[in-house]
């Protein structure tokens, strides 16, 4: 295997994954950051659906994610969930290092009434 950036982000989701999973009751916040944008999905691994999705697409950022898109994101997505009935989350980081906009995303999403 070579050891580059996404394998290693690939490892390290693994573990993460081992320990977390959604539930209907308690779903999973995935959250998934490419070059130009970031992305965020509540997962119900039991059944597997998203019960809500929410990315700085749909916010109408063209080019590079800010910390203040990301954070928007996580508003955007913690409002979607309230409104599905969903309060608690377990939060996945998808291996990515919990700063900057996975910071700012799950800041958002805290503000927005989800709990993690």
């Amino acid at each position: 295997m070579a050891f580059n950036k996404t394998s290693r982000r690939l490892r390290i989701k693994q573990g993460i994954r081992r320990k977390i999973s959604g539930t209907d009751s308690r779903p999973r916040l995935s959250v998934f950051k490419s070059n130009t944008g970031i992305y965020a999905q509540l997962v119900d691994d039991l059944k597997g659906l998203t019960l809500a999705q929410a990315s700085s697409k749909e916010l109408g950022a063209k080019t590079n994610t800010t910390i203040g898109v990301s954070k928007e994101v996580g508003k955007k997505l913690a409002e979607r969930a309230v409104a599905n009935g969903v309060s608690v989350v377990v939060f996945d980081r998808n291996g990515y290092l919990y700063h900057g906009n996975v910071k700012a995303l799950a800041e958002g999403a805290r503000e927005g009434g989800l709990k993690f």
